[in-house]
């Protein structure tokens, strides 16, 4: 008789349902595997055999024969080591240790029940990665119960409407299949989500001093999600200040927080301590970072920085330090919100939609335009700019340069606005947007493109002039031209304006170009 046991594999971020067909016959003692699988999961077999002997249950010299269904795509991954030990089980009559006894109705809860886990060779339940995503995928297919690793058991548990059991052990499984699930008392609980989140003292805005501009542009890419460049000599606080955008954003939904948890999972990046991701992602990678830790990857698929940052930002210093064709590598993730890696196995998607928070120098020293300063010549200061593009130059909605603190600003004692206040106001204006998108499947001003930039940002005689009159000033392209209304369509929401005013332009206008912006190779 077949057994069958329903385990899960993970591709990007989502989980196909596996069944784990094992057949135990008279025959040449051995263990064949079939089912598309790859050489780690092949290597189980032997790993799952010494488990079975080392946690103390019997396994009769017979032929065994497993098999991965569907076949049509490749088996991956650490997590059907318990699914085949328990199948391989449920064939033996005499399961005596700690009083373990299969019958024919215990034998029916595994049509109810997912299970994954990875063995030690003594028959312990090692964690495994994504074991969000498959006990979600879970919950779809309308199973009853989920086994997982105890060590997995906290993110398991951010599931509601299915019953989740943490095994350390073979025998642990075993039992909950003999006794019929009734210890209710060992079962995992849905913790309660909460999102009052507590920044570090120090952290807030109400310590920068000076720099009003780079504030204010915080504060407007925050309200709308768009992407921000600061430029400006070393020391000036473009770092400090990005690092503190996190504190102006709205706190995360609860649907949020489990997609970004998800995104974690699979990466093997959560703690067992904290299970669930709180605050928004901020991912800070060194500019020797490769392509691929950017945009993900690899033999076995992995999500990148930009990944990481789904749902927070993604912050890159030095911009120009990282390469052209490194940050060229970003422009798809940021039209499309998402990464599709393809491979000889299948595509993998991960989603990343990030807001992008950029700070570079003028020039390789840091100090042009101040020529008393800069030691730059002309042509190095065009080669270093140049390596950014013009298409993903043009992919941020604000720049604003970042001038030294002076003395008398680092002495004040005025009062400088908190991140609390901050956002508060940044609340407000994506309460406008949410009521104004509502239906639309719009969520922020910087999606905004097309036809529902005609219908959003309706401007009035008096704005269509001066809108006119910077295009051909400015030698505008239509990307430029929209980027400026996106940007004062937040502006306005800040301020509390129902329509676009021609002041609200000209702000968006000043957050429109660098003085050094004329540099840039935009071929």
């Amino acid at each position: 008789m077949v057994q069958i046991i329903y385990s899960g594999a993970v591709y990007g971020v989502e989980s196909k349902l596996v069944s784990v067909e094992v057949d135990v016959s008279d025959g040449l003692p051995g263990m064949d595997m079939v089912g598309y699988l790859s050489t780690e999961v092949r290597e189980a077999k032997d790993r799952v055999r010494v488990a079975i002997k080392n946690a103390g249950f019997p396994l009769s010299p017979k032929h065994i024969t497993i098999n991965f269904a569907p076949a049509d795509f490749r088996k991956d991954g650490n997590a059907y080591d318990l699914p085949m030990a328990l199948g391989i089980l449920s064939h033996e009559n005499n399961l005596n240790r700690n009083n373990v006894m299969l019958t024919n109705e215990s034998r029916s809860l595994f049509a109810k029940s997912l299970i994954v886990g990875e063995l030690g060779l003594n028959g312990e339940v090692k964690p495994i990665r994504g074991v969000l995503s498959l006990v979600c995928m879970a919950k779809e297919h309308g199973f009853k119960h989920c086994i997982v690793p105890a060590a997995n058991l906290g993110e398991a548990t951010l599931v509601s409407g299915i019953h989740i059991w943490g095994v350390t052990c073979i025998s642990d499984a075993l039992l909950l299949f003999s006794e019929g699930f009734s210890d209710i008392a060992k079962e995992g609980l849905r913790e309660q989500m909460t999102f009052e989140t507590v920044y570090p003292a120090d952290t807030d805005f109400n310590q920068i001093h000076g720099q009003c501009m780079a504030k204010r542009a915080s504060m407007i890419a925050a309200a709308g999600f768009h992407n921000l460049l600061m430029s400006g000599p070393p020391g000036s606080g473009k770092t400090m200040i990005a690092k503190r955008i996190p504190t102006i954003l709205p706190l995360m939904s609860e649907a949020e927080s489990l997609e970004v948890t998800k995104i974690y999972s699979v990466a093997g990046l959560l703690k067992e301590s904290e299970p669930l991701i709180k605050i928004r992602p901020f991912l800070n990678p060194h500019h020797t970072t490769t392509k691929q830790a950017l945009i993900g990857g690899g033999t076995k698929p992995r999500p990148g920085a930009v990944s990481l940052a789904h749902r927070g930002i993604l912050f890159l210093d030095e911009l120009p330090e990282f390469g052209r064709g490194n940050l060229d590598v970003l422009r798809q993730p940021l039209e499309d919100r998402h990464v599709m890696i393809s491979r000889t196995q299948g595509n993998v998607t991960y989603p990343a939609d990030f807001m992008l928070v950029a700070a570079m120098n003028p020039c390789p020293c840091g100090f042009y335009p101040d020529m008393n300063r800069c030691k730059c010549s002309q042509s190095e200061i065009s080669r270093y700019q140049s390596r950014i593009s013009g298409p993903l130059f043009d992919r941020f909605d604000l720049t604003v340069g970042v001038n030294p603190v002076t003395i008398d600003e680092l002495r004040s004692t005025e009062f400088e606005e908190s991140s609390a206040q901050m956002r508060e106001r940044v609340l407000i204006a994506r309460e406008r947007q949410k009521a104004r998108y509502e239906g639309t499947g719009i969520r922020f001003n910087a999606e905004l493109q097309g036809s529902a930039l005609q219908t959003y940002c309706k401007l009035g005689d008096a704005e269509e002039e001066f809108m006119a009159q910077v295009f051909y000033n400015q030698n505008l392209s239509a990307r430029g031209y929209y980027r400026i209304l996106r940007v004062a369509r937040t502006i306005a929401d800040l301020e509390d304006h129902e329509h676009i005013t021609k002041m609200n332009l000209a702000q968006a206008v000043c957050f429109r170009r660098l003085d050094t912006e004329e540099d840039f190779d935009h071929d």
